[in-house]
């Protein structure tokens, strides 16, 4: 097959990152892989350097005609097989061209956030399938917003565990970011932003160092509200105690180095960070929205407390610091359960055979 994907988004978060993962494997499995996306989006840098073939579009707006004709050229002269959009922009000029051009057209929604289906928004009933990254994406959108069951598939953004490991002891790590071997790391990996809700994180964090002084949350993302959340925590006093480290490649590392990650998000997919911690078998604290249910059984591969409860998630923070038998269970089989349903393979297998399966019946 022939894949054209599009991105509106210039950011790298875990959406970009899924999608850039996704190339990546389908075209390690033989397949033609092209992104469409705009000069500024990061996404196309790096698919760029990875030897992914890239064209910049402008993407001005759902209504830019003249992105929606480059595109049809462009999937009729390539001869693209699926197109697979992404963000909301890019869903609707790139919805339009490959129906103009008469191709397969797939949407992968990474965001719980509610839809609108009607026929202002006849976006959504351009695409032959819509992806949802976890089930309790595709069941709010068939219960809650009339989406026909027939027209969703779930399919949960898998990690290359294979891969995913760290390489600098956890001693190491520790040292370099000076903090002492003995100290309660408590890690969040998020771009920071409204939605992550780390004005909660700091806050709860704030009430668990009452009772744990040496305490630290380290934060690792870059995002628009990273100055604020710095103030924020000058006017708590816990700003020794919270590091922000911004965008970081060494991910593994830093989970390797923490006791437990720590997640405090108002809505979410099925979010990366989490099934990454999972999978390195750290200890997870999360709150139950969107998809992280399905990754984070309470009690079972990790904890859960309610979106915006400051002291449901410092009670949580306190269960792990205290019980390290809990984190040591919790730890193993959120490992267990991470590796068999959220690998790379389980997504591209499926991805391969929606494309397959939507290309057969056309």
């Amino acid at each position: 097959m022939h894949i054209l994907h599009t991105e509106w988004s210039d950011g790298w978060g875990g959406q970009e990152k899924r999608i850039y993962t996704e190339m990546l494997g389908m075209r390690a499995r033989g397949h033609e892989v092209t992104l469409a996306t705009r000069s500024s989006c990061q996404l196309g840098v790096r698919a760029a350097d990875a030897g992914i073939p890239v064209v910049h579009l402008p993407f001005c707006g759902k209504f830019d005609f003249g992105s929606v004709r480059q595109l049809r050229k462009l999937i009729r002269n390539e001869e693209i097989d699926v197109v697979n959009t992404h963000s909301g922009i890019d869903s609707w000029v790139g919805g339009m061209a490959a129906r103009l051009a008469g191709c397969v057209l797939v949407r992968t929604r990474h965001l719980n956030i509610p839809l609108k289906r009607n026929w202002h928004n006849f976006v959504h009933f351009l695409p032959q399938r819509i992806v949802t990254c976890g089930e309790e994406m595709r069941n709010t959108l068939i219960c809650s917003q009339d989406f026909p069951s027939a027209q969703l598939a779930s399919i949960p953004t898998g990690i290359d565990f294979s891969t995913f490991r760290a390489s600098q002891p956890r001693s190491t790590v520790r040292a370099a970011l000076g903090i002492a071997e003995n100290a309660f790391l408590i890690l969040m990996v998020a771009v920071i932003r409204s939605v992550k809700r780390h004005e909660v994180a700091i806050r709860a964090f704030q009430r668990f160092q009452a009772t744990v002084p040496d305490a630290v949350l380290v934060l690792a993302g870059e995002g628009p509200l990273a100055a604020v959340m710095q103030q924020l925590c000058e006017e708590l006093c816990v700003a020794d105690s919270v590091r922000f480290l911004g965008h970081r490649d060494d991910i593994p590392d830093l989970m390797q180095a923490a006791d437990m990650l720590l997640l405090t998000s108002r809505s979410e997919g099925v979010p990366q960070a989490v099934t990454q911690g999972l999978g390195m078998g750290l200890p997870v604290l999360a709150t139950a929205v969107g998809g992280v249910p399905e990754l984070v059984i309470d009690g079972e591969t990790g904890l859960l407390a309610p979106a915006e409860d400051i002291k449901a998630l410092a009670t949580g923070m306190a269960h792990l610091h205290d019980d390290v038998a809990l984190r040591a269970r919790l730890g193993a089989a959120g490992h267990t359960h991470a590796l068999a349903h959220y690998s790379i393979e389980a997504m591209l297998d499926a991805t391969e055979k929606l494309y397959a399966d939507i290309l057969a019946d056309r």
